[in-house]
């Protein structure tokens, strides 16, 4: 799979995305704008879009949080500092995702690697939470997709939505990092505000079962339900593009 680093900048701070495709597939293909958890752009991230993009994608893998981030070892309090003191600013994770997904989008179609009618976004974690408010704020997503969501209701729960496109979300029932009353929240603003969304719920299953190496209580691979999320994520997109 090959990956290439797309650098760009937001508030004069420097940012650095990645491309990772299959550069056996000659013809464009639909592309898939990733918000990945709380490492960031890392060969970890990289391992997870070529697992979920395999052939059918090109994956555009999103950084939030500065140029090297990735690089970085940090314990599992310091990853939820810097996450969470990001998702709480509303402003810098629409603009900063804007311009990401503007970049990326750019570089991708610059190699000749997408369809640019056929964009879609996913989210895992942290990274769900980053790019429903994405979402919200109008972003040219034709559909969205997060893998057990962290902190998925709006910053802002007084501003109402402007989806343009379809949403799935793909959760545990038994999830301790987003519990059902949050999920559950997250569906009552999307029925209010008719957007065209689905839950899937997998029993008893914990947070991170789509993340590589997660192995906890709380947040665990699962290999059977990774790749059944990953189905039907293609499927997903396949109806929407």
């Amino acid at each position: 799979m090959a990956r290439i680093k797309v650098p760009y900048v937001y508030d004069s701070r420097e940012f650095e995305g990645m491309l990772v495709y299959d550069e056996d597939v000659t013809d464009r293909r639909p592309a898939l704008f990733m918000q990945p958890d709380w490492l960031g752009v890392c060969d970890h991230s990289a391992d997870m879009a070529a697992q979920a993009g395999g052939s059918d994608f090109v994956m555009m893998v999103t950084d939030m949080f500065g140029k090297g981030y990735g690089e970085v070892e940090r314990t599992q309090e310091e990853l939820g500092i810097v996450a969470r003191g990001t998702r709480n600013d509303l402003p810098f994770v629409k603009g900063c995702g804007a311009a990401a997904f503007k970049a990326l989008t750019a570089a991708a179609n610059d190699h000749h690697l997408i369809d640019t009618a056929k964009v879609g976004a996913i989210g895992y974690c942290m990274g769900g939470g980053f790019v429903l408010e994405q979402a919200r704020a109008g972003a040219d997503f034709k559909g969205t997709v997060v893998f057990h969501v962290t902190l998925p209701n709006p910053v802002d729960p007084d501003t109402t939505p402007d989806v343009r496109g379809r949403i799935l979300a793909i959760h545990g029932s038994a999830d301790p990092v987003t519990p059902k009353p949050q999920m559950d929240a997250l569906e009552a603003e999307f029925a209010a505000n008719d957007v065209d969304w689905q839950l899937v719920n997998f029993g008893h299953a914990v947070h991170s079962f789509c993340v590589l190496g997660a192995n906890s209580e709380t947040q665990r691979y699962d290999d059977k339900l990774c790749r059944q999320s990953y189905r039907m994520m293609r499927d997903f997109f396949v109806e929407t593009f």
